[in-house]
């Protein structure tokens, strides 16, 4: 079982209300990415359809995978209260089976993350290579481990508000490393309502940096690769605050 899936069956039903408060921008960019390619798109991590039910409004051949069968119950409820046909199962990047080539693969909003271990972080980019028609692309995001917000924020509690059926609720993340070495970090989150807690758990990330992300591309078959420093195809750059990569099989 994936580490990430406790976290994600967990938080499912509040997930769309917590991501409210943490839009870093990316729909409009991996909906029109999608809208370019050539054949089906595959979505890695698609949770509740955030991005992927955005990919079926635009008229995209889309399939997705999530780890988390209840996140994916929450996206299928949505697809069909819209009358839309979402193509979905519960599958993990790190040894998943293709439903069929694809010409683009998207990993949206630091999904990749989740993947802790080198093993884990080869397997899933050899899997989604082997899943790429010739000539596929895969896009993914993942944020920059700028040691300035490491030193100032982590080990600190950062608050969030955000309301859902007009209740307020304040999103609380806790972050901190928890493996120096691995560079691994801990996100403890909680909800409160009214000051008492209705939701908390735990997930782990890993921190990639530049250069680690271009080696795990070279050791994994990739052909070329290009990071930009944002969604706005801006080149990455000291201040960036996400690495966007374009990488080509």
């Amino acid at each position: 079982m994936h580490p990430a899936k406790e976290f994600f069956d967990t938080w499912a039903d509040f997930y769309d209300t917590d991501q409210q408060a943490q839009d870093i921008g990316d729909v409009s960019f991996y909906v029109d990415i999608a809208c370019e390619a050539d054949g089906p798109v595959l979505e890695a991590g698609c949770g509740t359809g955030r991005i992927y039910l955005e990919l079926l409004r635009a008229g995209v051949d889309a399939d997705g995978f999530d780890i988390s069968e209840s996140m994916l119950a929450v996206l299928e409820a949505k697809a069909a209260e819209e009358g839309l046909s979402p193509s979905v199962w519960e599958d993990d990047m790190t040894e998943f089976d293709p439903r069929r080539e694809y010409d683009l693969v998207i990993i949206p909003f630091r999904t990749f993350l989740h993947n802790t271990t080198l093993a884990s972080q080869r397997a899933a980019l050899r899997n989604i290579y082997d899943a790429l028609a010739p000539g596929g692309q895969l896009v993914l995001n993942a944020f920059v481990p700028a040691f300035d917000r490491i030193c100032e924020t982590y080990g600190e509690p950062e608050t969030t508000t955000t309301t859902r059926d007009d209740e307020e609720f304040v999103v609380t993340d806790l972050t901190v490393i928890e493996d120096e070495p691995e560079q691994i970090i801990r996100v403890e989150r909680t909800v409160e309502r009214d000051g008492d807690i209705v939701r908390e758990g735990i997930f782990r990330l890993s921190l990639i940096t530049k250069n680690e992300f271009e080696l795990l591309f070279e050791v994994t078959g990739w052909s070329e690769w290009t990071c930009y420093g944002g969604f706005d195809w801006d080149p990455l750059e000291d201040g960036s605050h996400e690495m966007v990569w374009v990488v080509e099989k």
